[in-house]
């Protein structure tokens, strides 16, 4: 009779939910609801209102979001926490190295992003997807005057996601850079943006809102934008010629 290797049942983790380490059970959403009469007919406009319902909230950083890409051909995905910084009649901008990271590679080989903001407090999602551009050498110094001096200076010093080996210093290889930045711009209040940095608008096709609801039962909303003009229900007018379909999603 064949024999079968034993399986191992080990696991670092298993259903990590509930207020007791023995419970299996998830948390219930119950702080809210979301129905098609709540909505927007622009997707831009309901984001800003739950994005300020957020900030009254005292949701903590509620601009923090997860900035998705992918390279092409391979279609290997990486993921990354950025901050959004802003919102257009355009679209979603952060902020980053477009040269040595990874995102950079990534888009530069396929020009497109997703975003995913959650906001425990509120028990909510949205999730962007969309076309990336980038953002012109004017618009990404207006931001970056804002930045405090020592984010500044070390958007010049840091090669992003490149490797800094132990062998040669490690981390004092970075502050080395630091230090020959400083100097570079030493009395110069105002650092201009490095060609390599700036911002990028995720343009959205698609942009889904995302209520908790108990049982798992979630509220879900998908706008998909349609090209020209139209009208009829479940259909919204957004910014120029812009309409936006609304769906319902089943959780």
């Amino acid at each position: 009779m064949a024999s079968t290797a034993p399986t191992s049942t080990s696991k670092l983790i298993f259903a990590p939910a509930g207020p007791q380490p023995s419970s299996a059970r998830a948390d219930q959403y119950t702080k809210g609801t979301l129905s098609r009469t709540q909505l927007a007919p622009s997707p831009f406009t309901q984001f800003h209102t739950w994005f300020t319902h957020a900030q009254a909230s005292a949701v903590h950083q509620p601009e923090t979001v997860c900035l998705s890409t992918a390279s092409l051909p391979a279609g290997a995905v990486s993921s990354r926490y950025v901050y959004l910084k802003e919102l257009d009649g355009r679209g979603f901008v952060v902020y980053s190295n477009w040269d040595t990271s990874r995102k950079a590679a990534d888009v530069r080989s396929n020009p497109q992003a997703a975003l995913a903001f959650w906001w425990h407090e509120l028990e909510r999602q949205v999730r962007v997807e969309g076309a990336v551009e980038r953002l012109s050498e004017e618009e990404s110094q207006r931001y970056y005057d804002l930045r405090a001096r020592g984010s500044r200076v070390g958007a010049w010093a840091s090669e992003q996601s490149k490797v800094l080996p132990e062998a040669e210093g490690g981390r004092e290889v970075l502050e080395k850079r630091v230090r020959e930045v400083e100097r570079r711009f030493e009395g110069q209040e105002r650092i201009p943006v490095p060609e390599f940095w700036g911002g990028m608008r995720v343009v959205p096709r698609v942009v889904e809102f995302w209520q908790g609801r108990e049982s798992r039962l979630h509220d879900r909303f998908r706008y998909t934008l349609v090209e020209g003009e139209g009208e009829g229900e479940g259909e919204g007018k957004g910014k120029g010629e812009q309409t936006w379909k609304i769906e319902r999603l089943s959780p």
